[in-house]
C-alpha cells in the first residue's frame, strides 16, 4: 500500500525539492496535500501533477485555518513542514496532533516551541524525522554509532558570501549582495540568515533540542564546500562524518525512506538502498575547516546565549531576526543592523517559561513589535 504525504510549502526550494524526490517514487507514495503561501499559479501547477491532493493557499483569506484543517483530515502518513519562519510552527503541531510523522525542514518549530512540540510528540507516538541536511546527518550519525558514549556534536556551516568579508564591507551590503550564496540555492530568507549565520544559531538551538544535549556540546565550525553536512565526535576521540554533495534531495529522501521502512514492497526508497542524489567523486575534492568569527557573526553567538537562558529566548530570537531581516530586505536598516536589532530584543526578560503554543505565538508578536518600534526609532 502507498503512503500518503503532504508537503506544506510545497513552492519553495525544499518543497519543489520534496516534490521531486516523491515523482520518482510514484509507486511508493501518494500526495494527498499541498500547500504554498501565496504563490496561486505555482501551487496549481504541482496540483495539476498531482490530481489527487488537497491544494491550500495559506495566504489567502482563512488560508491558515483552512490548512489547519486539511492537515487534519487529509489521512497522511508523513507531513513534510517546508514552511518558511515561524508560520511553520502551527502546522507542524497540526500534523503531530493529527498523529503523522513529521519530516522537519522548518527549523523555528523547535526553535520557538521545542520542548512544547517534542512532549507532544511523545505522547502521541510521532517520529519527528529531520530534513535540514545539518540534522539530518547528526540524526543518521546517532543511529549508527549510538548516543551513549557521544562527546560532541560539530555543526558545519558555508560562512555564506561573507565567510572572507571584512565588517567594514558587511556594514555596506546590500540584498543583492546577501543572496549571493556560493554553494546552496535556497529561498530569500534562509539565504539571508546564512550570510549573517543566523541560520546556523538557529540550527545550534534546533540540535540542541532535538537531540537533548547542552548546547556547550554543540561546536560549529565553518566548511565552505558544504560536502561534510555535521560530525559527531565519540568521548574516545574518533569523529564520525556524513559527507555528500550540497543537494537537498538526499535528507529529504532520507526523510521520507523513514516513513516506508514497515511498507512492504519498499525498494527501491528504503534506508540504505541506492539513491540518485547522494554519490559523491573524491578525484579533486578539497576540504577545509575553520572556526566562525563570533564577532563578525553575532547572531550566532547570540542563538548560544538565547538556548543557554531557555525560556522564551529562543521564541524571542527567532521573532526579532524574522523582523529584522524583513526590514533589512525592504531597505530600511543595514546588513549588520540585523543583529543589533536581535540583541536588542534580546536584551528584555524573555524568562517565562510556555505554558502552550498561544503563550509562545503571542511572545513571538512581542518581539517582532519590540524589534519593529526599535527600527522606526532607531533605537537599536
Amino acid at each position: 500500500m502507498k503512503k500518503r504525504a503532504a508537503v506544506l510549502g510545497a513552492t519553495g526550494s525544499i518543497g519543489k525539492s520534496a516534490l521531486d524526490v516523491l515523482e520518482r517514487a510514484r509507486d511508493h507514495f501518494d500526495v494527498v496535500l499541498l500547500s504554498a503561501h501565496n504563490s496561486g499559479e505555482a501551487l496549481a501547477e504541482a496540483a495539476r501533477n498531482w490530481p489527487g491532493a488537497d491544494a491550500v493557499l495559506s495566504g489567502a483569506a482563512d488560508g491558515k485555518h483552512r490548512l489547519l484543517s486539511a492537515i487534519a483530515a487529509c489521512g497522511a502518513d508523513i507531513v513534510l513542514n517546508g514552511i518558511s519562519g515561524a508560520a511553520g510552527l502551527e502546522p507542524s503541531m497540526a500534523a503531530i496532533k493529527a498523529g503523522c510523522s513529521l519530516a522537519l525542514a522548518n527549523k523555528e518549530t523547535l526553535v520557538m516551541a521545542g520542548p512544547l512540540v517534542l512532549a507532544r510528540a511523545k505522547e502521541k507516538g510521532v517520529q519527528i524525522i529531520p530534513v535540514d541536511s545539518e540534522h539530518s546527518a547528526i540524526y543518521h550519525l546517532l543511529k549508527a554509532h549510538g548516543k551513549n558514549t557521544l562527546d560532541e556534536i560539530i555543526l558545519t556551516a558555508s560562512g555564506g558570501p561573507f565567510r572572507n568579508a571584512a565588517i567594514e564591507e558587511m556594514e555596506k551590503a546590500t540584498v543583492q549582495d546577501a543572496l549571493a550564496h556560493p554553494t546552496w540555492n535556497m529561498g530569500g530568507k534562509i539565504t539571508i540568515d546564512s550570510a549573517s549565520m543566523a541560520n546556523k544559531g538557529l540550527e545550534v538551538i534546533e540540535a540542541a533540542r532535538l537531540f537533548n544535549i547542552g548546547p556547550e556540546r554543540i561546536k560549529v565550525v565553518i566548511h565552505p564546500q558544504s560536502i561534510v553536512h555535521s560530525m559527531i565526535r565519540m568521548k574516545n576521540g574518533a569523529v564520525y562524518a556524513q559527507l555528500s554533495r550540497p543537494d537537498m534531495r538526499l535528507p529529504i529522501y532520507d526523510a521520507l525512506a523513514a516513513a516506508l521502512i514497515d511498507a512492504p514492497n519498499a525498494a527501491p526508497l528504503i534506508e540504505g538502498a541506492p539513491s540518485p542524489f547522494g554519490r559523491l567523486e573524491f578525484d579533486s575534492l578539497s576540504l577545509e575547516f575553520y572556526p566562525p568569527d563570533m564577532e563578525k557573526f553575532p547572531l550566532l553567538a547570540l542563538a548560544y546565549d538565547a538556548v543557554k537562558r531557555g525560556g522564551l529566548y529562543p521564541c524571542a530570537y527567532n521573532g526579532a531576526n524574522e523582523a529584522a531581516v524583513a526590514a533589512f530586505i525592504a531597505g530600511r536598516i543595514g546588513f549588520t543592523d540585523i543583529g543589533r536589532v536581535t540583541r536588542h530584543v534580546l536584551d528584555g526578560d524573555w524568562s517565562a517559561e510556555p505554558a502552550d503554543i498561544a503563550t509562545v505565538m503571542e511572545a513571538d508578536k512581542k518581539a517582532r513589535e519590540t524589534a519593529n518600534i526599535a527600527i522606526i526609532e532607531s533605537k537599536f
